[in-house]
């Protein structure tokens, strides 16, 4: 294939995109970013850039299923990721219409290819817009029909039936393929809810209060993270549910808190918020290009108390001592499968051989961070993730390994049930963000 630069032509980006997700492994939403700060897509094709590379990413399986029957022999995986994305428009996106994804497809193949190609890509796109696309129903195993129908993997549908049962995976495989809820918080320090309600809707937006997180706002008709009320410092962008931890960790002002994987900082400056600016923040990350990260976030909502600085959370007891902190936030790394909507490459990119290897990292943390808590302080263990090898399983381990440690129940803006270990696990469908899991533990002087 012949490379190209991208141009304004929002197609002809998208494709780029999805060729650089599946020839390199790179990750869709930083290459999105990239694309529309540095390359000619008009700010008006920006949604439907979005759109086409999320949408044929988070549908790809379906989409492949669909093209099986009209592609005789081999085809170039180049020339595969644009008939994906051609059809993706076709079957899902109403107000294209298809003489021109068939067209720009067309175009894109004898550019990047030659003319032979994109003869085969308008045959293959006119049968299937002759003869319409199979239905489900046509595959018989169950399982199999999920994981078709839904674009996940069928290892990890079945992992999860065997987990949470064949309707709630159902419906959090479901729910993965919407598009996520734009959500800010806002910067209790600087600002109310109300005003910040206002200061966006003079900028042209509708933020509307969330109903789960006070301080959580639902913004459309706009994009939060170009405004001026973001760039003041008034509000900060952040899922729902990953302002949950924020919570269980019960601050005061005056605290001494270690926030011990801390990159970007949206939890970080949280927990500044909850503290009042009052006290100490130490914030952690392995990286130092993310610790600036988080440094930029701070200072842009105006949070003093927090102090940022590159290390890893298994080895830092050295550095702080034992029994240094009153609250440790260990927000773990983890597979991410919470995080599906935004991140859909995130479906095809794990194996099952990650959980053992990531649940060995998370107990080195929460070691680590049980060490330096004080008698009577509080850890929480987050993450961004639907699994019970590393939620309840890590908690379960961390708690058999751990006898001055006992769970304890997690604070919430709102009412969700809990077991005698407390921890909470929010799914996708919930409440239409993203999946996360949340549990907390005193130390109690044993």
């Amino acid at each position: 294939m012949k490379d190209k630069k991208i141009t304004g032509n929002v197609r002809d980006a998208a494709f780029t995109i999805l060729w650089a997700v599946e020839n390199k492994q790179a990750y869709s939403n930083l290459l999105l970013t990239k694309t529309m700060d540095s390359h000619a897509v008009a700010p008006k094709d920006r949604g439907l850039l979005t759109e086409i590379t999320y949408g044929t990413l988070q549908h790809q399986m379906t989409l492949d299923y669909y093209l099986e029957p009209f592609i005789k022999g081999k085809v170039e995986p180049w020339v595969r990721v644009l008939l994906r994305m051609s059809l993706y428009q076709i079957v899902y996106l109403d107000r294209i219409p298809n003489h021109a994804a068939v067209n720009e497809a067309v175009e894109i193949a004898k550019k990047r290819g030659h003319a032979g190609i994109g003869s085969m890509v308008n045959g293959v796109l006119r049968s299937v817009l002759r003869n319409g696309v199979r239905n489900f129903e046509d595959i018989k195993d169950e399982v199999t029909r999920l994981s078709i129908e839904t674009s996940h993997p069928v290892w990890l549908i079945k992992r999860w039936i065997g987990q949470f049962g064949y309707d709630k995976t159902r419906e959090m495989a479901l729910e993965n393929n919407k598009i996520p809820p734009q959500t800010v918080r806002v910067n209790t320090v600087k600002t109310t809810v109300k005003e910040a309600i206002k200061m966006l809707a003079d900028e042209g937006m509708i933020a509307e209060a969330s109903g789960v997180v006070p301080e959580c706002l639902m913004v459309t008709g706009g994009q939060p993270a170009r405004s001026n009320t973001f760039a003041q410092g008034f509000i900060t962008i952040q899922d729902e549910s990953s302002m949950l931890p924020a919570y269980a960790l019960q601050v005061e002002p005056g605290h001494r808190v270690l926030d011990l994987c801390a990159a970007p900082g949206g939890k970080t400056t949280h927990i500044a918020e909850k503290m009042g600016n009052k006290g100490e923040l130490q914030a952690l990350d392995l990286h130092d290009h993310k610790v600036k990260l988080i440094k930029q976030a701070a200072t842009r909502l105006g949070h003093t108390i927090i102090s940022a600085q590159a290390g890893d959370g298994r080895k830092i007891r050295e550095q702080f001592g034992d029994a240094a902190f009153d609250r440790i936030l260990v927000d773990a790394p983890c597979s991410g499968l919470g995080v599906i909507k935004r991140k859909p490459d995130i479906k095809y990119s794990k194996q099952e051989a990650d959980f053992e290897r990531l649940q060995s990292i998370q107990l080195d943390l929460l070691d680590e961070a049980a060490a330096m808590l004080k008698v009577g302080g509080i850890v929480v263990y987050s993450t961004c993730t639907v699994d019970a090898e590393e939620n309840e399983g890590t908690v379960r381990r961390f708690l058999a390994e751990h006898p001055e440690m006992e769970s304890v129940p997690v604070q919430l803006p709102f009412t969700k049930e809990q077991n005698e270990q407390h921890f909470v696990q929010v799914f996708p469908q919930d409440f239409g963000g993203d999946g996360s899991f949340v549990s907390a533990f005193c130390k109690n002087g044993q």
